[in-house]
């Protein structure tokens, strides 16, 4: 990747302001590209733009291509004449800073069934023509999604591996008796994607518009209860009874003195290696139409991954296995050229990671949190960073800043403030000019940390299945100051 100094902010869709109980892809949007834009910003860094499933974890999506219906703005559906302003009532909620998933779940199946009837009945011929365009290019992974998505609605939700053997097996004789009784399910689900994806491609644009790069994010393992899981079982480690034999996690590490147990299935690399990573090449040639760069989750097990035994109690009793990562990337380059891709090297890393990563030339990641322990030399130091590298003060898995700082010692908040020369006021500032003044070629700031909230606006705590994802912003926090006070470090520090 070139080398240019970068500055962005890191902020889900979901925590964009709004009257719809989540943030959208409507005007707020616009409105948050034009902040960065005026703060000297040229990333917006995301999360996984996937649709999530219990636990509501970008993480843990239906599918490794499909976009989120519920980041859909309601308004549109007004503006096309498919619905009344009356029709989005039900939706309205006040923003309380928190993300009511199972009522925003709720109010959205009303609006969006009146939209798509609506729209098979007096749409233009144009927009006809724009869903049936999208279908056709989309459909290696549109048409298993669609019917995986109207199949799952009418088992009430189950997951995929407990429907009838039938359906579980993708018998032929049983899956056209389904794609007959709900064409008009599947149609549905094709026509939300549809109108997502185009919300966000124009989303992107206007942020490209703007000389504001999307740095998007893929997760390297997807959901057991995936349209891909059931749709090419062939690609993962399953049994004959198509049952997980070993599942992804980690070791004990920062996080979690038991490790993490994600339980995705890990993938059937030889089989990978045999279709020359198809489906791969296939994945990332789609989202580099959803962003400019790529953030990789979990890089390391490109190297190798932490495998648990399938009905494991913790990711303790896993072990280390090898992954073609170096066959991976050279199959990625020849098809897609020049990989504008972020490796997430956090973890456990070994000597083999930091090889694949740097065989390839591409950035790891810097977290300035991790730097103020105890440990001696600390590489996550900003004086011991190199210049491929971003820098983020803190990730979606980290404390805020503020709330950091609150939680630590006595020793190491002296260090903190040796180091930074800051005596306890403005630490989140303190911590922005660190990262911003680094070497890296690129820095990331979570835009809690901009705004120097506490820990009640974390976003995620490993391990803990629950209650994590809901943050999000009030507009009237998002103050001009803020923007001028980005947009000096960016003129100081040549970002």
């Amino acid at each position: 990747m070139e080398h240019k100094r970068y500055s962005g902010i890191l902020l889900h869709p979901t925590s964009l302001p709004g009257e719809f109980g989540i943030g959208n892809l409507g005007p707020e949007s616009l409105k948050f590209i034009d902040f960065l834009a005026e703060a000297g910003q040229s990333l917006w860094q995301i999360l996984p733009l996937g649709p999530t499933g219990p636990g509501d974890s970008p993480y843990q999506s239906f599918s490794a291509f499909a976009l989120n219906p519920l980041l859909i703005d309601l308004n549109h559906f007004v503006n096309k004449g498919l619905i009344s302003t009356g029709d989005l009532e039900e939706a309205r909620v006040q923003n309380t800073g928190r993300i009511d998933y199972a009522f925003v779940n709720s109010t959205r199946s009303h609006i969006f069934t009146k939209a798509y009837r609506s729209f098979l009945t007096s749409a233009p011929d144009q927009d006809r023509k724009a869903l049936e365009s999208f279908n056709l290019r989309n459909r290696y992974w549109l048409d298993d999604y669609a019917l995986f998505m109207a199949i799952k609605d009418y088992y009430g939700g189950i997951a995929w591996h407990e429907w009838p053997a039938p359906v579980r097996k993708r018998d032929n004789k049983a899956l056209n008796g389904f794609r007959k009784m709900l064409s008009w399910e599947t149609g549905y689900h094709r026509f939300l994607q549809f109108v997502v994806n185009c919300q966000w491609i124009n989303v992107k644009a206007y942020a490209n518009d703007r000389k504001i790069k999307i740095v998007g994010d893929i997760p390297l393992y997807i959901s057991f209860d995936s349209s891909d899981a059931w749709s090419k079982p062939e690609m993962f480690l399953l049994d004959k009874k198509l049952k997980p034999i070993l599942v992804a996690g980690v070791p004990p590490d920062f996080f979690s003195e038991t490790g993490q147990l994600w339980g995705n299935p890990v993938y059937d690399w030889e089989y990978q290696k045999r279709t020359n990573f198809h489906w791969w090449v296939q994945r990332m040639e789609y989202n580099l139409e959803l962003a400019d760069i790529i953030r990789i989750d979990h890089f390391r097990g490109l190297a190798a991954y932490w495998a648990v035994p399938y009905g494991a109690e913790t990711a303790i009793e896993g072990e280390w296995l090898p992954a073609p990562g170096e066959a991976l990337f050279k199959a990625l380059t020849r098809k897609t050229g020049m990989l504008p891709v972020i490796a997430e090297d956090l973890g456990v890393i070994t000597p083999d990671v930091d090889e694949l990563r740097d065989k390839f030339g591409l950035p790891g990641m810097k977290i300035l949190q991790f730097g103020f322990d105890k440990a001696e030399a600390n590489p996550y130091l900003p004086h011991f960073y190199t210049q491929n590298s971003i820098v983020y003060t803190g990730t979606h898995d980290n404390d805020t800043v503020m709330g950091w700082y609150q939680l630590m010692d006595e020793e190491d908040k002296r260090k903190f403030h040796e180091y930074s020369g800051c005596d306890g006021c403005d630490v989140h500032w303190q911590m922005i000019r660190m990262s911003m003044a680094s070497v890296s070629d690129y820095a990331v700031i979570p835009l809690q940390d901009v705004f120097g909230l506490g820990s009640e606006a974390r976003m995620n705590i490993p391990g803990t299945p629950y209650g994590n994802w809901q943050w999000r912003f009030q507009d009237s926090e998002l103050l001009p100051e803020y923007g001028q006070k980005l947009s000096l470090f960016c003129r100081l520090y040549n970002r």
